[in-house]
């Protein structure tokens, strides 16, 4: 028996814990490590005597188990502190007894795990850190299997999905938690990042009883040891503000400030829209496109507060007078658009057109001022005059400069007539832009000549051009509507008065009798106050004596926008010795105050008067009546248009000493000129 007691002490020493042998809840034999934790006694006196020595707050689980192991011979492992000799707290997982058991004494072992409790605590810590890191961002962040499932997700992730904030399980399918319509998107994220690609999709969230929620969801696939996708990272980035904020923004920018009608860029957007459908159902769709008439005349003289209160009140005025749901927007400056859906025919549109023109009738009034306005009305169709949005505002637009180019105030409706000037219009403008480009500017000269005895005594530089990108241009090809075009006018000028001069100066260096050499001048020419100056100096550059070069203005230039500069440039020129001649008399709006009050040196009475004189008495009395006035002014007069001997003969007795015309000869180029100067002067008709 002692042998068997020194061996069962010998086995309890060699454990590395406390250990005890226990008999009805006495401890019979410990070990060493036993006896060196409590002190004194090898054994304990009392069963509960080492319940003592475990803390306070451990104390009630201690005992609890402890009667069970009384009564059961066995419980499960359990932790608790044990106060040691230097009255410092332990950790210590009891084993009380063990399972199937069935001898009188039982086995207690109490090992120290303080260290392995210290690193569970420190690891259960840096969780806890980790999650509230994870909490404290404002971000929604997920930790997703591969099958879609929730692993983890943070505080502000179970906020927005709806999820309780003390989950711990997850478990449930992600997509699931997000409106219907996002989770085809998020589908693809996850099946994209489940793949090892980064992914991202933009989607929201949908609470019961509160506003949607935007979110910026960046998919990132986390890898495992071996490089294999093992789970998904999702952070969801709060993007509501920058959502409203944009749609502000999508709102603001098209919504005209002014008028708070639709601006430019919303009505294209829904002309479009409306064009579709009326093509789905094969509907007829108006557009109207409306310029105020002397708009500019209101900001310069009542200021542009008058101009912005006429817009407001007019833009109320249509929203007003059209049916509700019909599309009224402003384009920009004083031009607003309408559009009529559902429309019957060409002449409702056009009745609604006029409907809407009376608009101005009644009067607009600011700070006791009577605004005074029209309106110009451009009409288009669709289908019948355009198939789609780009040709249908093309279409109500050459409506509207028809319109506008004819006096103004009314309505046009759209017409292939009107497209056809609209085109050739364009043709002049693209074949100016490339005369310009390429320098095809080629001056012809026809000869002025002295009605009595047929020699030349000056030449009018008229433009022309050989070809264009290779292409030969005839004789009748015209650039009127180019010089309606400052800039293309201006350019085309530039060259144009370059080149004669050149000319001009090359008959000089030859030693030729130079003849004055008429150059026309668009009106657009002079909007800009410096056009004298700059022929001048052109002059100078060349020299080329003013006497030498003789100017052609007609009577719109005196009566067009910009008149005061015409005046000043005229006065400035005449001084400087350049002659002044007023072309095309008789056509515009002819005024004997032009006479009188501009430095003219010259009147040319049009074509048209010289070809009908002959067959018609009253023209050929006011081809006499502007003689007996050009000397009684003592103006020289020019015929233009002198085809016929009859025609010559008539413009000599009525008191005629100039003319040019087919009778003479057509233009010639510079070389032909030269050839000619070097010959005495030509008589025509000797």
């Amino acid at each position: 028996m002692a042998d068997l007691y020194v061996q069962l002490q010998a086995v309890l020493d060699a454990l590395p814990q406390m250990a005890a042998m226990v008999h009805d809840g006495v401890p019979v034999q410990v070990n060493a490590l036993w006896r060196q934790f409590f002190g004194g006694e090898a054994v304990l006196e009392s069963s509960l005597d080492w319940l003592m020595r475990v803390h306070a707050e451990d104390r009630a689980l201690a005992l609890a188990q402890w009667r069970s192991f009384l009564a059961l011979g066995h419980v499960p492992a359990f932790e608790c502190r044990l106060r040691d000799d230097t009255d410092t707290d332990r950790w210590f997982e009891i084993r009380l007894g063990s399972p199937g058991t069935k001898v009188p004494l039982r086995a207690v072992t109490m090992t120290d795990v303080s260290d392995r409790h210290q690193l569970r605590q420190r690891m259960e810590h840096s969780l806890h850190q980790q999650d509230r890191m994870l909490d404290a961002s404002s971000d929604c962040i997920k930790l997703i299997n591969l099958d879609g499932t929730l692993q983890h997700m943070n505080r502000a992730g179970c906020l927005a999905l709806g999820v309780p904030v003390d989950e711990r399980e997850f478990g449930m399918q992600w997509l699931e938690l997000l409106p219907a319509d996002n989770r085809a998107r998020g589908r693809r994220a996850l099946l994209q990042a489940g793949r090892g690609q980064p992914a991202r999709f933009a989607g929201k969230s949908l609470l019961h009883g509160q506003s949607p929620q935007f979110w910026d969801n960046i998919l990132t696939p986390m890898l495992d040891s071996s490089g294999e996708v093992s789970a998904i990272l999702c952070v969801s980035r709060d993007i509501t503000r920058q959502q409203e904020a944009e749609q502000r923004l999508r709102v603001a920018s098209e919504i005209d400030e002014l008028t708070g009608l639709p601006n430019r860029r919303s009505f294209n957007r829904r002309l479009r829209t409306s064009l579709q459908r009326h093509r789905l159902r094969d509907g007829l769709l108006g557009l109207m496109i409306i310029d105020l008439d002397h708009f500019k005349h209101v900001n310069d003289t009542l200021g542009h507060p008058a101009g912005d209160h006429l817009l407001r009140v007019l833009a109320k005025r249509l929203s007003q007078l059209v049916p509700e749901g019909t599309l009224v927007a402003r384009l920009g400056g004083d031009e607003f658009a309408i559009v009529l859906e559902d429309m019957v025919d060409a002449q409702a549109l056009e009745g609604e057109a006029l409907r809407i023109s009376t608009l101005t009738d009644c009067t607009v009034s600011y700070a006791g001022q009577v605004i005074n306005t029209g309106m110009s009305i451009g009409c288009a169709q669709f289908p019948r005059d355009a198939r789609d949005t780009a040709d249908l505002l093309k279409a109500a637009d050459t409506a509207l400069n028809d319109l506008k180019a004819n006096g103004r105030g009314g309505v046009k409706q759209f017409s292939r007539r009107l497209m056809a000037i609209a085109e050739r219009a364009a043709s002049q403008r693209l074949m100016a832009r490339q005369l310009v480009s390429e320098g095809g500017v080629v001056p012809h000269y026809q000869p002025k000549v002295n009605l009595q005895d047929g020699s030349t005594v000056g030449y009018e530089a008229l433009l022309r051009w050989s070809r264009i990108s290779g292409a030969e241009v005839g004789e009748d090809c015209r650039l009127d509507e180019a010089f309606r075009d400052y800039e293309l006018a201006s350019r085309l000028a530039e060259l144009m008065h370059e080149q004669v001069l050149s000319d001009i100066a090359l008959w000089q260096a030859q030693g030729l009798q130079v003849l004055p050499v008429a150059i026309n001048v668009a009106p657009v020419e002079f909007l800009r106050d410096d056009f004298a100056e700059k022929l001048l100096d052109k002059l100078h550059r060349f020299e080329v004596d003013p006497a030498l070069v003789e100017l052609e203005v007609t009577e719109q230039v005196l009566t067009d926008r910009g008149s005061a500069f015409v005046a000043r440039a005229l006065g400035v020129l005449k001084a400087a010795g350049v002659r002044i001649a007023l072309d095309d008399f008789g056509t515009g709006h002819s005024s004997l105050a032009h006479l009188r009050d501009y430095p003219i040196d010259v009147l040319k009475i049009d074509r048209s008067f010289v070809a009908r004189m002959v067959a018609e008495p009253s023209i050929r009395s006011i081809v006499e009546a502007v003689a007996k006035l050009a000397i009684s002014l003592q103006l020289e007069l020019v015929a233009e248009g002198v085809e016929n001997s009859g025609q010559r003969e008539m413009l000599l007795d009525a008191g005629y000493c100039v003319g040019q015309g087919f009778l003479y000869d057509r233009a010639v180029d510079a070389q032909q000129v030269a050839q000619r100067l070097q010959r005495p002067r030509r008589a025509w008709l000797a």
